[in-house]
């Protein structure tokens, strides 16, 4: 499994470099929060890969799920032994297009919402997704966020019984990443 996530994301980056311009960060950030009544959980992870061709919109992350921080070493043992596995599913992993590409100056400063739809992979299940962001170019790169929310159970992670009031199956996902240009 390791073997073929590594295999993809090289042929993906490869498959980059028949495109046009692209954007690349390693150190991207993406963090999730879910909230109850009795529990508030959030974790962040700044070691997110993204790769962005402007030409043609399609774009890749790659997120080591060990690389999430919990302010609670519990709660992170927990999210990785119990409910992703990190060792069995050691990475989540979105492919997909920006679907209004035309609607967006990559090459004038200024705010732009995307349209964006690919594959959504957690947990070793795949799943269709449609959501929207906002492309911010500037004379530094390109930053690029977006908010969506996501059901565990769609991925197949099971929330025990005895624990089921304190986590919620909805968790709201943040996306914040600058992507610098890979022009030489």
């Amino acid at each position: 499994m390791k073997r073929l996530s590594v295999l993809m994301s090289l042929i993906i980056l490869l498959a980059f470099n028949a495109f046009g311009q692209r954007y690349l960060t390693k150190t991207g950030h993406i963090y999730f929060y879910s909230k109850t009544p009795f529990e508030t959980i959030e974790a962040h992870n700044r070691q997110v890969n993204c790769a962005l061709d402007v030409k043609s919109g399609m774009f890749v992350f790659k997120v080591l799920m060990r690389s999430f921080i919990f302010e609670k070493a519990l709660m992170q043992e927990h999210f990785n032994e119990d409910y992703v596995e990190s060792d069995k599913f050691p990475n989540a992993t979105f492919i997909g297009k920006i679907d209004n590409v035309k609607e967006i100056a990559f090459n004038k400063a200024g705010t732009y919402n995307a349209k964006v739809s690919g594959t959504l992979t957690i947990h070793g299940v795949s799943r269709t997704v449609h959501e929207n962001g906002t492309f911010i170019v500037s004379d530094k790169g390109i930053a690029a966020q977006s908010k969506f929310l996501i059901k565990l159970s769609e991925y197949n992670i099971d929330i025990p019984e005895i624990v089921a009031r304190e986590i919620a199956n909805e968790f709201n996902i943040f996306v914040d990443v600058d992507l610098k240009s890979l022009k030489k």
